[in-house]
């Protein structure tokens, strides 16, 4: 079973402008590093991604994957691996979204499986990186 990878950030803005920058797939090259291309293949009644192609490109490997999103409310988004790349056989993640003093603490959660053989030490500083910059990024496009 794969661990997951967590972490948060505070960002001074609220929830529905973070969400949106979060929902707006196919920017994300524009601010999350390693992230070559986003294409929206399916949208729901709101809008928003229901399937994704995601190609990456960094880190140890890069990749071609495709995503489900579920919108579980204005506050959370999870994700799941639906198409396995020619490495990547298992992503799973989280945007959490909670009002805090600062304005809004975002979390993300990430859960990572590869085909080749990773030591668990290298894969979660992967993971953690992926995480990291990922939160990074976001904080930087919404308060900009």
């Amino acid at each position: 079973m794969a661990d997951r990878t967590s972490s948060s950030v505070a960002v001074e803005a609220g929830r529905a402008e973070i969400m949106a920058v979060i929902a707006d797939l196919e920017a994300y090259p524009e601010w999350a590093r390693g992230i070559r291309e986003f294409t929206v293949l399916e949208t729901g009644a709101d809008g928003r991604a229901v399937r994704a192609r995601l190609t990456f490109d960094g880190g140890p490997f890069s990749d071609t994957v495709g995503l489900v999103y579920t919108w579980e409310s204005d506050d959370r988004v999870t994700w799941r691996l639906a198409d396995k790349g020619s490495v990547v056989t298992g992503l799973d993640g989280a945007y959490t979204l909670a009002a805090d003093a600062d304005g809004t603490r975002v979390t993300y959660d990430l859960t990572l499986d590869v085909r080749v053989r990773v030591p668990g030490m290298v894969k979660r500083k992967a993971e953690k990186r992926i995480v990291d910059t990922a939160l990074k990024g976001l904080k930087s496009r919404v308060e900009s």
